[in-house]
């Protein structure tokens, strides 16, 4: 389940944000609670404007376990950053809080591809991405974006999950389910 960001949540975000397993990997560091509601504001403000969009992941009890993120937002198409607190993971919220967001996203809002750009040594995420059926390895199909985002190091795999994939993805799922309670 997913929520529009709000300053309440700050606290409980920012102790899970701060598990050593998960800090390394989230986009902007925070080292304080404090900072964490600087920065949720920040990111209020942000999507108010359209630079981005923001959403709390939430368990079944609606709790925020984490975020789910666009940033860079041009021409239809932004980066997606995702984090979830150590205790949530392997529970499969990951996949839920990806399906609600794609279907925002790419039905709602009209965003056209989302790219992930995960680190070589991020071998959790990579094993995330690749169980998605509709996202694909990017690195040469967008070699402009790839060398952007390498452009200091090459430390990143590029991903890309489009509009059209997803689409094909959700209505084959869907057909699918319609099947299975016929039969």
């Amino acid at each position: 389940m997913l929520k529009k960001r709000d300053l309440l949540e700050s606290p409980v975000l920012f102790d899970l944000m701060s598990h050593p397993d998960v800090f390394p990997y989230v986009r902007h560091k925070c080292y304080s609670s404090d900072e964490f509601y600087f920065l949720t504001r920040q990111t209020l403000e942000a999507e108010e404007s359209g630079e981005l969009i923001s959403r709390t992941i939430l368990d079944e009890w609606h709790q925020p376990i984490g975020t789910i993120n666009l940033f860079d937002i041009q021409d239809n198409t932004g980066f997606l950053a995702t984090w979830i607190g150590k205790p949530y993971h392997g529970k499969g919220y990951n996949q839920v809080a990806k399906d609600a967001f794609f279907l925002e996203l790419f039905f709602e809002l009209n965003i056209e591809a989302v790219f992930m750009k995960i680190r070589k040594t991020n071998i959790r995420s990579q094993k995330a991405a690749e169980k998605l059926s509709y996202c694909i390895k990017a690195n040469e199909l967008y070699e402009d974006v790839y060398n952007y985002i390498n452009e200091k190091e090459d430390v990143f795999d590029l991903y890309v999950i489009t509009k059209n994939q997803y689409e094909f993805h959700y209505y084959r799922t869907a057909d699918a389910d319609e099947h299975a309670q016929e039969a």
